[in-house]
């Protein structure tokens, strides 16, 4: 290394330490600031949620438009879709729907023509549609494994390219990736469902990358890993040591993050300090903790399933229908 790469590194170090504690002096900011002070509006903004029609996906929708934000719901529930739609409008809110099945590429990018034709580009995307099979990977039937991909990370791509190009012409817009916590430790049954929340997770923080990279500053991105949701999608899976989460408090959770442009959100908090374990003590003795203490293979063995899914709920929302064999 020479004298001139030296200096630059002494720059640059001593740029990131000045930068470090200004984010920092921020983050302890922003904690003392109640998040109603924080709160930008959405009001007018196009907001599409996938799987919108039940679970957290419909109660963000629902939030989202009583924000005053013209709300697009995608699902293939097509009775769900007209129930959450008249609740909008009957609350007197926008909502329009769409029946699109979001495993089908050329499905995706012929709705997100028709969404931008009949309401506009847009601006604020909560990627929410999610699937699960809930089988260890002997059992796994090749076209489960399929689809759970699928839905769960390839459909992100078609939905994000469809409208990403207008908010960087605007450099305004927001996208929000519903992954998981199984999207940060893997677990039993969940081979398929946690490899695409794992992929979900660097999707989205290789997008914010590229974003961030080329100026695109005004275009935020929240990353939502949520554990269990009680809304039946993991039905008969009872944690240990961690609450089972309500469907309530996790979209209020998301939707208030959107608000206040928040990066990344982990529930229950608490997830992200037991995530510290994965990475600081030896793999042998994280796994003990897992198996012996949080019994969460146990737990995951439990594991009920459907033979019927819809694909209209996120994450951790999946409900019964036994003509609809998706999410």
């Amino acid at each position: 290394m020479n004298l001139k790469e030296g200096a630059h590194v002494i720059y640059d170090t001593l740029l990131f330490i000045g930068m470090a504690v200004i984010y920092l002096m921020e983050a302890l900011l922003f904690k003392l600031i109640p998040r109603r002070y924080r709160a930008k509006s959405i009001a007018g903004e196009v907001a599409l949620v996938t799987g919108g029609a039940g679970g957290i996906g419909r109660l963000i929708a629902i939030k989202l438009a009583n924000l005053g934000a013209h709300v697009v719901i995608w699902d293939i529930d097509k009775q769900g879709l007209l129930e959450v739609a008249e609740k909008i409008r009957e609350a007197g809110g926008t909502c329009h729907t769409y029946s699109c099945d979001i495993a089908d590429k050329k499905e995706v990018y012929r709705t997100a023509k028709a969404t931008k034709i009949e309401v506009g580009s847009v601006s604020l995307l909560v990627n929410n549609a999610g699937y699960v099979c809930g089988k260890t990977l002997v059992e796994l039937p090749d076209h489960e494994i399929e689809r759970t991909f699928s839905v769960n990370i390839l459909s992100h791509y078609w939905i994000t390219k469809s409208f990403l190009r207008n908010m960087m012409k605007n450099n305004h817009g927001h996208i929000v990736t519903i992954a998981s916590a199984a999207g940060l430790v893997g677990n039993y049954n969940c081979t398929d469902y946690s490899a695409t929340k794992f992929a979900a997770v660097g999707y989205h923080e290789s997008l914010f990358a590229e974003l961030k990279v080329h100026g695109y500053d005004n275009i935020r991105m929240t990353l939502v890993c949520p554990y269990l949701i009680n809304t039946g999608m993991f039905d008969g899976v009872k944690s240990r040591l961690l609450p089972t989460l309500e469907p309530e408090y996790v979209a209020e959770e998301v939707v208030a993050g959107v608000l206040t442009n928040e990066m990344l959100i982990v529930l229950p908090n608490i997830m992200m300090y037991f995530l510290l374990f994965k990475w600081l003590v030896p793999p042998k003795m994280c796994w003990a903790i897992i198996y012996h203490v949080f019994k969460e293979p146990q737990a995951m063995m439990m594991f009920k399933g459907r033979e019927s899914r819809k694909m209209n709920i996120a994450d951790n929302s999946t409900t019964n229908n036994k003509d609809i064999c998706t999410q």
